[in-house]
């Protein structure tokens, strides 16, 4: 058997002949220092294949994501993993943003009849691939979002309803860990032996604030008349270090990896990292080694400018920055849009959820929230107010679908126009339910996690916007993309509620009671039941030995 680095060299010699058509894998690295103390590092694997082939045989994309593709009629997927909270309001917006725990949605083909079927089978196949619990997605944590999520592949443009082909869920107690990195890895065509996957040490990457992996899928269109599509395979992964942790503001791949960049993947036909060098101006730094490149991007009235490294000109390669002044003062802008979600209420029987949307621009934006309650948690509609009052004009549109018991979740969904240079409080009560003494985790005492709400915005500008939803590669977008609006779906913080929680000692005591009561009995039990009677004949024989043995008890005595 050829070794594993021999092989991938004679593949890279061998593919500019071969020529293998719709077959591409990009891979890119986002670098973004966000003053004075976190640092945002984003990378990007795309692989771009040929969406109608049966992936028996496939060269560059992972056979067993298109074969699920294909097997369970996929039209667009999108799984994270996140460990952490992304703050919005002080670190900006990411490039993906993703929810605490493990959120999947998908849309479907409108080929499918039976969605909810179909839907178990994937997140069942996706549980055993990803070594996650995605097997506890049932039809009691799924809804179907009516305003909130939109298509970003082929099938944006088709004319069936695709809300009804579309199925979200949530579990905000899943926890990131290696088991789920390594078979993520192993879909790379490098796996984790060369390009910027060999950078992803799980011992460096769990040691961070924020760390999310994900798989994104959506089939992308040939040409305008989409007659043809491509499958393009997405995957993910976003960091944000603390300085306080390095100890240090100076950064370098080997200080947040553990090691340099061994070269690209030879697979790859693009290899790049970009690092955002914009607050080099308040925070002057310097870059070694010195870029290849540098890019200014204006988009939507902000300018960001970028410093590009192309990995396939260096074989070994340790980027790093220097920064000159490091007790400065930074003055931190909000984005347009932040939020806020918190829980009111005391007590075992009523509460309430309370989630606020601040705009900080000039003029209005429209907004999308989306709230995912469980079963268990019950918010009543009618308790809905907005800024204190039940009625409000800031309403444009809503949807509200009730849940039941052990069956299906509370879903609302509220289009709003947020007023400019405002904050704005939505609030709703819940009610508390007392569950069954099977249906409480391990931690009862704990709390139960509720799943983040889902905010819709289309942004007015670009201010701290860093990702498009566009064909192709994300980063280079950033280059060249110019649109009136930004299209954005964040993910509010989670919270956690304390549930009426019997008292697990009283079960553990009478279970004790009860295991001492058995042993007890069940020593005499035992002898009476395997011992063997045997009687005693009078009058019979005595033997020599038992003689012996009387001779020396007389004496004794």
């Amino acid at each position: 058997m050829l070794n594993s680095k021999v092989l991938l060299c004679c593949i890279a010699f061998l593919s500019p002949i071969l020529h293998i058509k719709g077959d591409d894998f990009k891979e890119e690295m986002f670098i973004k220092p966000m003053p004075p103390s976190h640092l945002y590092v984003y990378l990007q694997f795309l692989t771009l294949a040929n969406g109608e082939k049966s992936f028996e045989h496939s060269h560059l994309a992972p056979r067993s994501l298109g074969e699920i593709v294909s097997r369970y009629q996929v039209e667009e997927l999108h799984l994270t993993l996140t460990e952490g909270q992304w703050r919005h309001s002080e670190w900006g917006y990411p490039v993906l943003d993703a929810a605490p725990g493990a959120e999947l949605y998908v849309w479907f083909s409108p080929d499918v009849v039976d969605v909810d079927t179909q839907w178990k089978k994937l997140s069942s196949t996706l549980s055993g691939l990803f070594c996650a619990s995605l097997n506890f997605i049932e039809n009691f944590n799924t809804i179907t979002p009516k305003m909130a999520l939109w298509p970003m592949g082929a099938n944006s443009k088709s004319r069936h309803n695709i809300t009804s082909q579309l199925r979200y869920a949530s579990l905000p107690r899943e926890i990131v860990c290696t088991e789920n990195l390594t078979p993520w890895k192993k879909l790379l065509p490098c796996e984790s032996s060369h390009g910027f996957s060999s950078l992803l040490n799980s011992r460096m990457i769990h040691n961070t604030n924020y760390h999310s992996i994900g798989i994104h899928i959506r089939r992308m269109c040939v040409d305008s008349n989409c007659l043809e599509t491509n499958l393009e395979i997405k995957q993910t992964v976003a960091l944000v270090y603390d300085f306080k942790i390095i100890n240090t503001m100076d950064w370098s791949l080997r200080k947040l990896f553990g090691q340099g960049l061994p070269g690209a993947c030879p697979l790859s036909s693009s290899s790049k990292i970009y690092v955002d060098i914009t607050s080099n101006s308040s925070y002057p730094f310097k870059l070694q080694p010195e870029p290849n490149s540098v890019v200014l991007s204006r988009r939507g009235g902000s300018e960001v400018e970028l410093a590009v490294y192309d990995v396939n000109h260096y074989n070994m390669m340790n980027i790093g920055a220097k920064y000159e002044i490091k007790d400065k003062i930074f003055v931190n802008i909000p984005p347009p849009l932040t939020f806020n979600r918190y829980v009111l209420g005391y007590g075992k029987e009523f509460g309430g959820i309370v989630t606020e949307l601040s705009n900080n621009y000039w003029a209005p934006i429209d907004i999308v929230l989306l709230e995912n309650a469980p079963w268990w948690l019950p918010i009543q509609l009618s308790t809905l107010r907005i800024n204190g009052e039940a009625e409000s004009k800031l309403i444009m549109s809503q949807y509200y679908s009730p849940g039941r018991s052990r069956q299906k979740p509370y879903h609302l969904e509220l289009l709003l126009k947020l007023p400019p240079k405002t904050t704005t409080t939505i609030t709703i009560d819940f009610e508390f339910v007392f569950l069954k003494w099977q249906e409480y985790p391990p931690d009862a005492n704990h709390g139960f996690y509720i799943g983040s709400a889902l905010v819709s915005a289309n942004l007015p500008t670009a201010r701290n916007y860093t990702s498009l939803p566009i064909t192709g590669s994300t980063l280079d977008s950033i280059i060249n993309a110019s649109k009136p609006w930004y299209p954005m779906v964040f993910r509010t913080n989670g919270a956690m509620v304390s549930l009426p929680t019997p008292d697990f000692s009283m079960p553990y005591n009478v279970i004790c009671l009860a295991c001492t009561v058995v042993a007890l009995a069940f020593g005499p039990l035992n002898n009476i039941c395997t011992k063997e009677v045997v009687l005693k004949v009078i009058g019979a024989p005595v033997s020599f030995r038992q003689k012996i043995f009387n001779i020396f008890k007389k004496k004794k005595d």
